[in-house]
């Protein structure tokens, strides 16, 4: 298959194959075509964020044995919770996911991970594994793909600017010079593209904020549906980016749902759509069908316990109290910012030709169709604290169920903001958050997809965190402090 003109992934344009067919062979080659110098194994820890482990490449048999066999790491190192006396765990390469380092002083080969215990089976309690045995459960029991993306947001942070000053909640894709960082954004996109993440825009985004000492601008990066394990990878692969190019301007990145009592927090809302043979099977002619609507009802009647990989700490819930848009109610809507899940305004094939016609008078260009229709639903829960591969295996635990219940439905209509105006609401603390992933854990513990010890660690660490915060909601010293406890999560 010939590659396309425009692709931006060095390692595919050097080989000449797609990156799913990558092999451990096609990347010595590649390493040697394009003089690299060194392999970084990467994996996913037990914090949601992404390890390295380094290699100097000494021969060929050595890189080549590097990218086969992998490594063996310390998972009680990993891992909260893992047993010291028997942690050795092995991480082997995925191929696949290869692509060349854009940052560190020597020209490196960087390749994803999967974790296997001491038998060689998947390690159960491995962020990746996961992910991938939700999907899996999922595929097998109804033929469909769930395919998502995540919108991530982030602030940079930096002094105040005298010239074209920025104005506090006026940053929603504003250009330069009123834009405060457009090149860090603009480089992140460069290096996602480059590195195979498909990536659909990037922008400033509304929450300008102003403080004595300080400015932070926030911006957004949206990505492009993909099946849930490299959905998962891609978000973590997002942060690293963007605090690596940050760091390189002397900029500090912030992911926190909080980041000052005066402006908005970062949400990481996840779109997903289900796909069987590159077919979108959420929607119709007439917009979101059945599937779509048993899908929604899926992510509502599990939308209390998804806050616990969702909205990991204290300040996640300032977010939920101080956001104008920030969701509370457990409902949804089309096209309505407000609800906990959204259904965006879809490119409408009836009137996109009329309005491309009206903006390019005089032009018989024909207007192109995607390959899979491109209407998602969009969830809102999320914030910078998620652990984004348990918050999507969540997902598609929930999709599940929304799907096999015969209720969804009635359900989705009695959730819809549509002629209703009474909902539950969402957990307003982590001690709720964990209440309400401990009464339904038997649902994500089903098919061995949440392995029951790391249920009760995340029920732990969210009742921990919970003791530790106290009352703070009122208390502008201590919210300032759990502010600034929480500014580098995920």
């Amino acid at each position: 298959m010939p590659i396309d003109a425009f692709e931006p992934h060095a390692i595919v344009r050097s080989l000449g194959k797609p990156s799913a067919d990558f092999t451990a062979g096609d990347l010595v080659l590649a390493v040697e075509q394009m003089d690299l110098r060194q392999v970084n194994l990467r994996y996913v820890g037990g914090d949601g964020r992404l390890k390295s482990l380094a290699f100097a490449i000494s021969s060929r048999d050595h890189l080549l044995e590097t990218l086969i066999r992998g490594e063996r790491v310390d998972g009680s190192s990993v891992f909260a919770g893992t047993d010291t006396a028997a942690s050795d765990v092995y991480v082997v390469p995925r191929h696949r996911t290869a692509f060349v380092n854009p940052f560190g002083e020597r020209p490196s080969l960087d390749v994803l991970c999967s974790f296997y215990d001491e038998e060689g089976k998947p390690l159960s309690y491995a962020r990746e594994q996961i992910v991938r045995r939700a999907a899996e459960v999922l595929t097998r029991e109804t033929g469909m793909t769930l395919e998502a993306f995540g919108e991530l947001e982030y602030y940079l942070v930096d002094e105040p600017e005298r010239i074209y000053p920025v104005e506090e909640e006026r940053g929603y894709q504003e250009s330069s010079p009123f834009s405060k960082g457009q090149r860090v954004r603009e480089q992140v996109l460069g290096h996602l593209t480059a590195m195979g993440v498909p990536v659909k825009y990037a922008h400033g985004e509304v929450g300008n904020i102003l403080e004595d000492d300080r400015q932070l601008v926030q911006h957004e990066i949206e990505l492009q549906p993909v099946p849930l394990e490299q959905a998962a990878d891609n978000l973590v692969l997002a942060k690293w980016v963007v605090r690596e190019v940050a760091s390189a301007h002397g900029l500090e990145a912030t992911f926190a749902p909080s980041v000052s009592s005066k402006g908005a927090g970062n949400g990481l809302h996840i779109h997903s759509r289900l796909v069987r043979d590159g077919v979108s099977t959420i929607v119709g002619e007439d917009g979101l069908d059945d599937t779509g609507r048993r899908l929604v009802a899926g992510y509502l009647s599990a939308a209390e316990a998804l806050t616990a990989f969702g909205n990991t700490v204290p300040t996640s819930y300032l977010r939920f109290a101080d956001g104008d848009e920030s969701p509370g109610d457990i409902c949804w809507g089309e096209k309505d910012r407000t609800g906990l899940v959204r259904v965006p305004l879809a490119w409408n094939g009836d009137v996109l030709p009329g309005m491309v016609a009206h903006a390019n008078p005089g032009s018989a260009e024909p207007v192109p169709e995607p390959a899979t229709h491109p209407q998602t639903v969009e969830l809102r829960i999320g914030d910078g604290s998620a652990d984004v591969h348990l918050l999507l295996a969540g997902m598609a635990v929930a999709a599940r169920r929304g799907l096999a219940d015969p209720g969804s439905l009635e359900l989705a209509e009695e959730l819809s903001t549509e002629g209703n105006d009474d909902f539950d609401q969402l957990p307003t603390s982590c001690g709720g958050s964990a209440d309400a992933l401990e009464s339904a854990r038997e649902m994500f513990e089903a098919d061995g997809v949440f392995p029951a010890a790391l249920v009760d660690a995340v029920l732990e660490n969210l009742r921990e965190a919970d003791r530790a915060a106290g009352d703070f909601a009122d208390d502008d010293a201590a919210r300032e402090e759990l502010v600034r406890k929480y500014w580098h999560v995920g």
